[in-house]
């Protein structure tokens, strides 16, 4: 294989990673303008139909782990061919419910199994094609379909809602279900095994070690990495972000009109800001944290550095927040902060983690690291934003919530080990593969 097929190969991983970040962030997108819309035709609660949402998140969590050892073994095209069939069930079949049992099958199992199967594979998968000097890049490419899906899935989902009657969310899901289908099956076109499987190395490695022959990668099992600190380390940096994050994403809408007054298209046309800043940051802070990576000279210090510097722009977006009262400036600020938080700390936590443990059984890991982290994060971060607006009557002390996590956050970076020390010696060498750098 020449370099240009080789690149070719590389590029296809990041597209196919691409799309399977805008469908999974295409469930979340667009639940929040379905919900509505959905309550008031089934005569349902919101508690109902959020209850939908939390299963999702749920099985997602559980499915993540799954998917990780499903990659490992037999790569991404599989994860991805079960995801279109069942990320477009999810969509569709949820259109077709009346009740609130089949809802709860249909939106919170099927397609939980679906998202569950997207997040660990896209990353890992990216991971196991670049490294080092390259990985954030190309990762912040791929993560940029996260906020196209909420630009784009949210416009047409909206327009949808908007030419029909009551009913009309279902005629939105069952348009989602065809967009999804057709989206992941070129995901599995696009797809690609690790290169050792096309005898080749992955993008972007360091310089070799001039004191001694290359050594094979050491293939750590997966209660073997959970026995280190390192791995939960980067699971608490990651949990406390998390727990911010999604905080914020539940609430700052609902700060903006209950505590500051403003009109709900004020405050919604505000938050796109996220989204629309996100297409750009996140392929621009990849570079950018390939470029600390190089001056480290180190991936694990240079990861590090940056996992200490996301959670430090969510304090400042939190801070911003609670200037915004002041005018309206400090929010479209705090949106553009928020922006490069979320082109930090999602990719790069997976960035660390493999410069730690390497990317043979890296699915597996970070798989189980997903279920920790998306199992508890999420939940907890948005229960304890809406029972601290219940118990204080004000979404302000949501916002120190998130600030404080946040906080904890970088507190918990500046503890991440540049290592982790196998249980058993690793000898042999690595078969001799040309490597395209």
């Amino acid at each position: 294989m020449n370099t240009n097929q080789a690149k070719h190969f590389g590029w296809s991983v990041v597209a196919a990673s691409w799309l399977a970040v805008f469908c999974l962030f295409g469930y979340r997108a667009t639940f929040a303008i379905l919900k509505g819309p959905m309550s008031a035709d089934l005569g349902w609660s919101q508690a109902q139909v959020t209850l939908g949402y939390s299963l999702m998140m749920l099985f997602y969590a559980i499915t993540a782990f799954f998917s990780g050892m499903i990659l490992d073994k037999w790569g991404t095209k599989p994860v991805y061919a079960i995801a279109s069939v069942l990320g477009a069930l999810g969509f569709y079949f949820t259109s077709m419910i009346s009740s609130h049992l089949a809802y709860l099958f249909t939106f919170g199992l099927i397609a939980g199994i679906a998202t569950g199967m997207l997040w660990v594979t896209s990353t890992v998968s990216v991971r196991k094609w670049y490294v080092g000097k390259s990985y954030a890049t190309m990762w912040g490419i791929a993560f940029a379909g996260a906020p196209m899906a909420q630009f784009v899935l949210a416009y047409i989902t909206k327009s949808a809602l908007q030419n029909g009657g009551a009913d009309a969310w279902r005629g939105a899901m069952q348009i989602l279900a065809v967009i999804i289908l057709a989206a992941l099956v070129l995901a599995v076109i696009l797809a690609k095994r690790s290169p050792e499987k096309y005898d080749m190395k992955p993008f972007g490695e360091m310089p070799a070690p001039t004191d001694g022959p290359e050594q094979a990668e050491y293939e750590w099992e997966v209660k073997e990495a959970f026995s280190k600190y390192a791995i939960w380390a980067a699971i608490l940096t990651f949990l406390t972000s998390m727990m911010g994050e999604f905080l914020i994403w539940t609430q700052v809408v609902s700060y903006w009109t209950a505590d500051l007054g403003w009109t709900r298209d004020k405050a919604v046309g505000i938050y796109a800001v996220i989204g629309i800043i996100g297409i750009f940051s996140m392929p621009l802070m990849g570079v950018v944290a390939d470029k600390v990576v190089q001056k480290k000279g180190n991936e694990a210090k240079g990861r590090k550095t940056m996992l200490i510097i996301g959670p430090l722009t969510g304090v400042i977006a939190c801070l911003l927040l609670l200037m915004s009262g002041q005018t309206v400036l400090w929010a479209y600020v705090a949106c553009f902060v928020f922006a490069v938080y979320w082109a930090i700390v999602p990719g790069g936590v997976v960035g660390y983690t493999g410069a730690i443990y390497g990317r043979k059984t890296l699915g597996k890991i970070w798989g189980l690291a997903t279920l920790i982290v998306m199992g508890i994060g999420p939940f907890t971060g948005s229960f304890i934003g809406g029972w601290l607006k219940d118990f204080s009557g004000s979404y302000t002390y949501s916002i120190y919530f998130a600030l404080g996590s946040f906080a904890v956050s970088i507190l918990m970076a500046l503890t991440l080990p540049l290592a982790a020390t196998p249980d058993v010696a690793t000898t042999g060498h690595h078969r001799p593969r040309r490597a395209f750098t």
